[in-house]
């Protein structure tokens, strides 16, 4: 079982990095669930996404001491080599399969890359080494925000790019497991669970059919997050309402040269949380 005590060496509050964009735009209709994204948006993330940090040059001598720590004796620059090219010999092999983003599980890439089949220690590393390379911290004012919604009824979700780690940040940076945060476990979906990622609509179809078993169709529905390709297209396209998060330069991703965002806006435009409660709990 995991533990916070493997991460507090790595915590350290980060703080948002404004962006040149404005809160706009407005929701037309009742709004009955909130979904979100996670890396950029309910947690600042030192490199902008869960799937940024490859491209990320990696601190050598802090690696090293990682390596020490678990006693694997390997250069840091073949650990990354070898993480890096299962990673892309497992999304090719689904490609295959027909999975458009395919995602991985990534305790089962590091099994095969330090050829060791002891769990713990696997995950136990893999979350040293995610924290190291990515290091993430709540964004302001998300506790509120959760928090406002579970007392108003409101369901909410989240729909993300994902590894095993990702549900323990809530209860070792927040203080609080998912469920008591609000979100209802039947609409949680993370991409290692379906091994496909964003931003392919699967995981958003899937919100969607079980949205609508509970008598709640699209466009009641808002996403947000902070990826105009990742996040606002697969929600447009699966008619949900769409909110573009602009709160940290970090990890707001416009994609203005993507063919998929040339013409694509979001409903409304949030830099901070509590902008929220303007369009979804308007004062009377």
């Amino acid at each position: 079982m995991l533990n916070k005590n493997l991460i507090l060496n790595y915590i350290t509050p980060l703080n948002p990095i404004p962006t040149s964009l404005k809160k706009s735009g407005n929701l037309d209709g009742k709004i009955k669930c909130i979904l979100f994204d996670i890396y950029g948006t309910l947690f600042i993330s030192g490199s902008g996404d869960i799937s940024i940090a490859e491209k990320k040059a990696l601190d050598a001598h802090h690696l090293e001491q990682l390596l020490l720590k678990y006693d694997i004796k390997r250069k840091p620059s073949a650990i990354r080599n070898d993480l890096f090219c299962a990673i892309k010999e497992k999304h090719d092999e689904l490609r295959e399969k027909g999975i458009d983003f395919p995602e991985v599980e990534i305790d089962r890439i590091w099994t095969n890359v330090l050829e060791n089949n002891d769990l713990d220690f696997i995950r136990s590393f893999a979350v040293e080494f995610e924290m190291l390379v990515n290091p993430v911290y709540p964004m302001p004012h998300v506790r509120e925000l959760l928090f406002a919604c579970k007392d108003s009824k409101l369901l909410t979700g989240i729909i993300s790019n994902a590894q095993f780690y990702t549900p323990y940040l809530f209860k070792w940076l927040m203080g609080s497991d998912m469920s008591r945060l609000g979100f209802h476990p039947e609409l949680t979906f993370f991409s290692y669970e379906f091994g496909h990622a964003k931003p392919s609509t699967f995981l958003f179809q899937l919100a969607a059919e079980r949205l609508n078993n509970m008598n709640i169709r699209e466009e009641s529905v808002l996403y947000i997050g902070n990826d105009m390709l990742k996040d606002i297209y697969p929600a447009k396209m699966t008619g949900f309402k769409t909110a573009l998060f602009a709160g940290d330069s970090r990890s707001l991703r416009l994609r203005e040269d993507d063919p998929k965002c040339k013409n694509l806006s979001a409903d409304i435009i949030l830099t901070d949380f509590l902008q929220v409660f303007d369009f979804i709990f308007p004062t009377e």
